[in-house]
């Protein structure tokens, strides 16, 4: 049955991680795995988080199954998070279900799609998260690019962008990303939205929006302006969301799918057929960090005290961003590096070519993927003076 396999490639991240774990070297710093990370190089879990789930322990009486969609407290509660208080909600438009993690929240996206137009193609942005493709082929859809990023600007190809999307064909998918692009740091800007959306409305396409990062770019509601605008001025969208970043509930798995449909009918309709793919890929999803988040976002006191840490989890790296514009300024690295600085999330290309990210691995114990994406979250007061030293030996 398996002898005529051949091993698939490793992924780069994950093989990058077991690189970082057998290097022997005390002061490697590690800017390749995506999570955030506090000053002290850890990725704690929350104060909310914790008291959210005790009293969860506490209260917690049955492990009896949730259903196909999931917490229904958590599903209504991410809605408003996500979407506000929105007219799709009122109008009862929207359907919910809470999925395992961000990925099981777009492998049910793509599965759905599949079913609903199997000949449609999804346009990703050029570059795109690096499981995007392979988790809309693996449904069996279609894929395809449009322009996204500038390398040597370190900007967004805005004009491109546009042009691309004003000949996507009626009936495709173009999967957007709300804030924190992965892997640029290169966002929408807020003006931009609303020529989306008018594309979208003259070409036909629909819209799946992935929202890995709320809150970490420049607020909640911020942050999810262009799926909330997306939402207002179209029929039908899909709205993937995650809660591995904002919460740290990253082992946990924790996401959500939110389908929005043109009439309340329509919803209904369309989400008997999302819940019969969540039937047949995983049946029903894990409860305990859904319950968790369901808690904090309904209790005053734990929800002030998560938006307080999430402030400041945002603040530190938008403050790494600035720290470290500056240092490699004033220690003259060859290039300019003022982009990091203005991006925004957890990561930004150098820019630097895989010869050079070998060599800040080798020679220096810095560790960042080939592409030369680098975890912003990464850095701190520590570690930012051996990654500046280590680019100016590597750069010049």
């Amino acid at each position: 049955m398996f002898s005529h396999l051949k091993a698939a490639p490793a992924d780069p991240i994950l093989g990058l991680m077991a690189t970082y774990r057998e290097d022997p070297r005390d002061f490697k710093v590690d800017l390749g795995v995506g999570v955030y990370r506090d000053e002290s190089g850890a990725t704690p879990i929350m104060a909310a988080v914790k008291k959210a789930e005790a009293a969860r322990l506490a209260e917690d009486v049955t492990k009896t199954y949730l259903g196909m969609a999931g917490d229904p407290q958590f599903n209504a509660r991410i809605d408003a998070l996500t979407l506000g208080d929105h007219p799709a909600r009122r109008d009862g438009r929207v359907f919910t279900a809470h999925t395992p993690g961000g990925t099981g929240a777009l492998r049910v996206a793509a599965d759905l799609l599949h079913r609903a137009r199997p000949e449609a193609t999804v346009w990703m942005s050029d570059p795109t998260w690096g499981n995007h493709p392979s988790v809309f082929k693996a449904a069996g859809m279609k894929i395809a690019e449009y322009p996204y990023y500038d390398g040597k600007a370190q900007s967004l190809r805005a004009d491109a962008m546009l042009d691309a999307l004003s000949k996507v064909p009626a009936g495709d998918v173009v999967l957007l990303h709300a804030s924190c692009h992965n892997p640029s740091g290169v966002d929408i800007p807020a003006e931009l939205w609303p020529k989306i959306a008018e594309l979208a409305e003259k070409q036909g396409f629909m819209p799946l929006v992935d929202m890995a990062y709320q809150g970490f770019a420049d607020g909640l509601d911020q942050d999810a302006l262009g799926p909330r605008l997306l939402a207002e001025r179209l029929p039908e969208m899909l709205l993937c969301s995650s809660c591995s970043k904002n919460f740290a509930l990253y082992r946990e798995r924790i996401g959500a799918i939110s389908l929005i449909g043109e009439s309340s009918a329509a919803t209904q309709t369309a989400s008997s057929v999302m819940l019969a793919v969540i039937r047949n890929i995983y049946s029903m999803p894990p409860a305990h960090g859904a319950a968790i988040v369901a808690r904090i976002l309904g209790d005053e006191a734990l929800k002030v005290e998560w938006l307080t840490e999430l402030e400041h989890m945002r603040n530190r790296i938008n403050g790494i961003r600035q720290q470290a514009s500056a240092q490699l300024a004033a220690a003259g690295v060859n290039g300019d590096f003022s982009f990091i600085a203005r991006q925004r999330g957890m990561f930004s290309f150098l820019g630097i070519s895989p010869e050079q990210v070998t060599r800040l691995r080798e020679e220096h114990a810095v560790y960042l993927v080939s592409s030369s994406r680098v975890n912003i979250a990464g850095l701190n007061e520590d570690n930012l003076p051996r990654f500046v030293a280590a680019m100016k030996a590597v750069l010049g």
